[in-house]
């Protein structure tokens, strides 16, 4: 099967479970993330429809964050399928990067965070079947290396969504757990406009600049139309953190649509900083999310989006 056919098909069930009609340019992925690598970009993501998102995560590719082509995964447009790896459901939120000389992709499945590896971004990852131990359910990986360490800042479900960061080990597939420590959770108004038993804080991003630590997450449960995108700065990597003033950055006041959120960072070769995120599908239906790309810069430690930079991730037919 071509990747053109793979892409009417899943374009087909999502017309099909959702009785709606979608763009056959549109990308539906919802929690993208954009890995760049030898001058290629690489698009991952949740299935937008969350009653088939037990395969695994598809990727698309670009040479400018423009134009897009895929899927293009080694296994029928996947780049990491199930059987493969660890996880029979719930393939969540992928981070991908590159570390002594292979690429590496952690991710949720079955609600615990797993970390697989390839010889290419297009695949195929595998693991040994394991996820990492925790004694909580655990969500959402991203993997920042600082000083000679790696850290995995991850999502626990424990009195809500919140956001912890531990050291790992330098095989990469456990944390130390003496290291781990809370980084954020939601408190502010925004980030629980419905004022729920359950607040959320969820999708780190984390990246360094000038000294500052820059942590960006998402709050609000991702239904809401109020899901936005905040950040937060410390001199460590493993805090205190300090929630900006200026939260959230990224809404639907600021985007034009509902359901604002869950993303990563991309730079292009000029320098310039992009957020990759998912919105709802309409003001009426939340699936299948849309993928869109924004403009982030920063000004005297502050982060914001550029006005007027914000654009819909299609593929090229």
């Amino acid at each position: 099967m071509n990747y053109f056919k793979i892409s009417l098909l899943f374009i087909f069930i999502s017309i099909y479970a959702f009785g709606q009609d979608l763009s056959n340019d549109q990308i539906y992925l919802a929690d993208p993330t954009i890995f760049k690598d030898n001058n290629t970009y690489y698009l991952y993501g949740t299935k937008s429809d969350p009653r088939i998102d037990g395969e695994g995560f598809l990727v698309y590719t670009s040479k400018d964050l423009k134009t897009w082509e895929g899927p293009k995964g080694v296994q029928n447009g996947y780049a990491l399928k199930k059987g493969e790896a660890y996880g029979t459901k719930g393939f969540w939120a992928p981070q991908i990067f590159k570390y002594q000389g292979k690429y590496y992709m952690a991710y949720t499945a079955n609600e615990n965070i797993a970390i697989a590896t390839s010889n290419s971004p297009l695949g195929p990852f595998k693991n040994n079947m394991e996820a990492i131990k925790a004694p909580v359910k655990q969500i959402d990986p991203f993997i920042f290396f600082d000083n000679g360490k790696a850290y995995m800042y991850h999502v626990r479900l424990q009195n809500g969504n919140r956001i912890f960061v531990a050291e790992m080990n330098k095989n990469l597939n456990q944390i130390k757990p003496e290291t781990l420590k809370e980084c954020i959770n939601a408190k502010e108004k925004w980030e629980d406009t419905q004022n729920v038993e359950w607040p959320v804080a969820e999708g780190p991003t984390v990246f360094k600049k000038k000294k500052l630590y820059y942590l960006i997450y998402s709050a609000n449960d991702f239904r809401n139309p109020d899901y936005a995108v905040g950040y937060a700065t410390s001199k460590t990597p493993i805090g205190p953190w300090k929630k900006a003033t200026n939260n959230p950055i990224i809404s639907k006041n600021n985007i034009g649509s509902i359901g604002t959120g869950h993303g990563d960072i991309v730079i292009d070769n000029s320098g310039q900083t992009y957020y990759v995120l998912h919105t709802h599908n309409s003001n009426n239906k939340v699936h299948p999310r849309k993928t869109g790309i924004v403009k982030l810069n920063t000004q005297n430690s502050k982060l914001y989006i550029e006005p007027d930079s914000f654009n819909w991730i299609k593929v090229m037919h």
